[in-house]
């Protein structure tokens, strides 16, 4: 694999554009700094994200290969920002296939607990219905009967208050 172009980044980490040399596909590396002793995320996290990850196949959920799938069009953040604003079609398009990725996660128990705009990556947004991907799964929880889940986890900027507390 080759790759310099940084497409995304995160708290602890980047995100690179890839090219596999054998075959020339594209693919999104997610290259985190895990360092003893310093900030950063702990590699049970890692691990509990990849195995999480290497359950789910859906339109729109970024796939686990040994790298990550491509999504090159940027975060839906930006894309909304440099429009300035979205026709009701594209707000319909857009809500209906994060909610078809929340729905699929959510049938298979999993909570992605930082579901946010920045979280919500495009495929390629030069086209003119782009397929979002919902990504980083650093916070996501297979979750259990019987187990309650309660963290101070996601962006500050997103948490709310609600009758759920601190577990949304």
């Amino acid at each position: 694999m080759t790759g310099k172009q940084v497409t995304g980044s995160g708290h602890f980490g980047v995100v690179r554009l890839c090219r596999e040399r054998s075959t020339g596909a594209l693919y999104a590396a997610k290259v985190l700094r895990m360092r003893r002793g310093r900030p950063g995320p702990e590699r049970a996290q890692v691990e509990r994200e990849v195995s999480i990850l290497r359950q789910l196949r859906h339109p729109n959920i970024l796939r686990l290969h040994q790298l990550f799938e491509v999504a090159d069009g940027g975060e839906l953040f930006d894309f909304i920002a440099e429009k300035e604003m979205l026709s009701e079609e594209e707000a319909i398009e857009f809500l209906g296939q994060i909610l078809s990725g929340v729905q699929y996660l959510h049938a298979r128990l999993i909570a992605h607990f930082d579901l946010k705009p920045e979280n919500i990556m495009l495929q390629d947004k030069d086209v003119p219905k782009p397929w979002i991907k919902i990504i980083d799964f650093g916070l996501a929880r297979q979750l259990e009967d019987g187990i309650t889940y309660r963290s101070l986890c996601g962006t500050p900027q997103y948490i709310g208050s609600g009758p759920w507390g601190a577990t949304g």
